[in-house]
């Protein structure tokens, strides 16, 4: 999930500021350099924002499952008592 993260963040963010080049008549040089560095630093921070949501939606499934299995160990449990 990070790898998409950033490469969506990184081309959006590089989008954005070729855009407003064109809209500013900024120069190339100029405009391809800040577009640049951008690509870079919004990869960079879409890479650990889906790592966390990668990260967090692991957890959120490991613990509903465990909570699954715990609920029907503890069901299984009392119909072993109750026979």
């Amino acid at each position: 999930m990070g790898r998409i993260y950033a490469g969506i963040l990184g081309s959006l963010a590089m989008a954005m500021v070729i855009g407003r080049g064109l809209v500013g008549s900024g120069g190339v040089e100029g405009t391809l350099t800040a577009a640049t560095l951008s690509l870079a630093a919004f990869a960079v921070l879409g890479a650990i924002l889906g790592h966390l949501a990668q990260n967090t939606v692991d957890e959120s499934v490991r613990a509903g499952l465990q909570q699954q299995l715990t609920h029907h160990a503890v069901q299984d449990r009392t119909k072993e008592a109750i026979a």
